[in-house]
């Protein structure tokens, strides 16, 4: 066996990743690279048939995690609108049997283009040790073999980083299971609303709440690092940008801000928070430093400039503003020069958002009393929307820049009825909305990169 190790420390649990490449198996790995693909390229994309097997185990308890390592992994391939995971009812070669090696044409008559198979153990110290191989079916070879070494409570982020495997092989692209969201949970009647910081995993599990409701928190943003999420709270009337570290609890005060502060963010580099800040009545963006903590004015117009976001390369600056008379889409450099408008379609638009692949900016747009969810290139050009509702607003975007996650709120009534305020991601096709489930109302939510 051909073993290659890695170490992954986080949070004081690691992980220990190694490649299951059986020798007499390697040449035909290999050739197997170029046989299975998704080609998400193009518009709507069929889903691809794939067999997803329970995780064989020798005890009870081996059993159980296998299960449900499993079920994450479906549950994540099918979430993605790419994958299609076939009715267990269906198999008919079993999970034990399948130990040995896969009988191809029994997964062929069900129509299964891939197949997934592994196996959980306990080892030693108690940890958890999940294989995991996946298989092009038609092609008769393996395609990816890995396993992973960690605490037992972790299972659950060891299934979305298997999961995250298999989008990669297959799609070529990087995938987002890994991950979390973070996002201003809301509570009681609408003119006396609790806002809450709170977090979970990018398919709502673990979830747990980070600030009290003792004080208005908006506008999350995570860090490039992971490890840290900057936000606006309110300590009395005074507004204040706060650091929030995510292991440690910490809250760090980055500030205290005349006027009105604005969607704070991190550079790309995580070096700088950038932001709008309101003095006298006008509305200017500002960097900070964070490690000396100075701060530069970039803009300097009469007008209303506001939720700023850097390019992935931290070269240009997109913001919205009304200083043509409307409010719409303007790039600058990050110097705060050549400030051009990208944006000339119907409507107002806000909150834009640079796309980590550098490619698109998505935006909330506003238009004959309806608001949707859209995305543009850089300059402008080729304006797609993709969500549209009586209120649609705040996206941000999953780190392979395929997903966009944003909140959707409902009309209230005249009775104070309705009014909830829920998550749902969108893909760019436009095509695979889903709500993500919170225990009460949500919105603004952000979301992290991979975690590593």
């Amino acid at each position: 066996m051909m073993i290659s190790e890695r170490l992954f420390h986080r949070r004081g649990w690691r992980i220990l990743l190694c490649s299951l490449a059986w020798l007499w198996l390697a040449a035909a790995t290999t050739a197997a690279r170029a046989e299975l693909r998704i080609d998400i390229t193009q518009g709507k994309v069929e889903p691809l048939p794939i067999a997803i097997t329970d995780l064989v185990g020798s005890t009870a308890s081996e059993i159980q995690y296998g299960r449900d390592v499993s079920k994450v992994i479906a549950d994540d391939l099918e979430r993605s609108g790419l994958f299609r995971p076939i009715d267990k009812r269906a198999f008919i070669q079993t999970a034990i049997a399948l130990q040995t090696l896969p009988r191809f044409g029994d997964w062929r008559v069900i129509n299964s283009q891939a197949l997934v198979q592994g196996r959980a153990r306990i080892v030693e110290g108690g940890q958890l040790r999940i294989e995991f191989r996946l298989w092009d079916v038609f092609a008769e070879q393996q395609m990816v073999g890995l396993a992973y070494v960690t605490v037992s409570e972790n299972w659950r982020q060891v299934a979305h980083i298997i999961a995250d495997a298999i989008y990669k092989r297959i799609t070529g692209e990087e995938g987002y299971f890994n991950t979390r969201i973070v996002y201003i949970s809301e509570s009681g009647p609408q003119n006396r609303r609790v806002k809450r910081l709170a977090i979970m995993d990018q398919d709502g599990e673990n979830h747990k709440f980070l600030t009290e409701g003792d004080a208005l928190v908006l506008t999350p943003r995570f860090s490039p690092t992971n490890q840290e999420i900057t936000y606006l709270s309110f300590y009395g009337n005074l507004p204040r940008v706060y650091i929030f570290n995510i292991d440690t609890g910490r809250q760090e005060v980055l500030g205290d801000f005349p006027g009105m502060t604005f969607a704070p963010r991190f550079s790309p580099d995580g070096k700088k928070v950038i932001m709008s800040m309101a003095k006298d009545g006008n509305s200017e963006i500002y960097t900070m430093d964070l490690r000396t903590r100075a701060v530069r004015q970039l803009t300097f117009h009469s007008a209303i400039d506001t939720s700023p976001s850097y390019s992935p390369d931290s070269r240009q600056i997109v913001f919205n503003s009304d200083r043509g008379g409307a409010q719409q889409l303007y790039v600058m450099d990050a110097s705060g020069s050549a400030v051009r408008r990208i944006s000339f379609g119907k409507g107002r638009y806000a909150t834009p958002v640079w796309s980590p692949r550098g490619d698109l900016i998505a935006f909330t747009k506003i238009l004959g009393g309806r608001f949707y969810i859209g995305v543009m290139r850089t300059d402008g050009s080729g304006e797609r929307l993709l969500a549209e509702d009586f209120l649609v607003e705040a996206p941000t975007w999953a780190p392979n820049g395929r997903v966009l996650m944003f909140f959707r709120q409902e009309r209230t009534t005249k009775d104070g009825r309705g009014g909830r305020s829920r998550l749902y991601s969108i893909d760019l096709t436009g095509h695979n909305e889903r709500e993500i489930l919170t225990p009460i109302d949500a919105s603004d939510p952000a979301w992290s990169p991979i975690i590593r």
